[in-house]
């Protein structure tokens, strides 16, 4: 029993990793997915329809797919990743930036799409109201727009959270499957499956990966509850 909840150092490294990418993740799409769900909300512009497509792209792209294309942008002989490297010596794909690049791109759109329903719901007379007591437009979205809409801005941050940890498909084609640098806890799951023998340590993992995916989704529901109690 001792064998099967004694994590290795590499298994440690492995969701240290995780927990680092998945934050990261979080720190980086919730400003802009803000900012995206109120536009995609709020205003009416030419080529709206397409740029909602082209942002909800990885919802139903393999996740292999993203990867790749990550690749060939970003890659060392990418479009992109090319003048970086050749410029500043950065390589930008296999390395732990591309994890949470890949994580990011991932979760982008569920992020997105739960921000834009919540402030979609919030009633415009609110905001109509506060402008004509002459509340600038960054007032009314900082002091009653946000606030109304936050638990769709909480879930999205529960979600890019969520699917960070369980990033694979983007993550190995993009990343690779390093050890201790881009081996995240569904890589080192993947890892151990292929090798006999390691049935203790793919379960360990998985219940890591369980128990962190659940206590991301209580906690959610639980400041949902808090700031529902509030308005009450």
């Amino acid at each position: 029993m001792n064998n099967l909840f004694s994590y290795s150092s590499s298994e440690i490294t492995a969701i240290e990793l995780s927990l680092k990418v998945a934050l990261l993740c979080t720190i980086v799409v919730l400003p802009v997915a803000v900012f995206i769900g109120w536009m995609l909300a709020r205003k009416n512009f030419i080529g709206k329809a397409f740029i909602e497509g082209v942002l909800h792209l990885p919802l139903v792209l393999p996740p292999v797919t993203v990867g790749y294309i990550l690749l060939v942008l970003l890659g060392r002989n990418g479009s992109i990743g090319s003048f970086f490297y050749e410029h500043w010596g950065i390589q930008i794909a296999f390395s732990f930036p591309a994890a949470v690049i890949a994580a990011v791109v991932v979760s982008f759109p569920l992020v997105t799409r739960s921000i834009r329903l919540s402030i979609e719901l919030v009633d415009k007379n609110y905001e109509d109201a506060a402008r004509t007591l002459g509340a600038s437009s960054l007032r009314v979205f900082f002091s009653i727009t946000l606030p109304l809409a936050l638990p769709g801005v909480i879930s999205g941050a529960i979600l890019a959270f969520g699917r960070s940890l369980g990033e694979f498909g983007a993550t190995i084609s993009f990343a690779g499957n390093i050890s201790g640098e881009t081996q995240t806890l569904p890589l080192a799951i993947f890892s151990t499956m292929q090798v006999p023998g390691q049935e203790f340590s793919t379960l360990r993992l998985v219940v890591v990966s369980i128990l962190l995916s659940l206590a991301a989704m209580i906690g959610a529901e639980y400041l949902n509850r808090r700031i529902l109690k509030r308005r009450v």
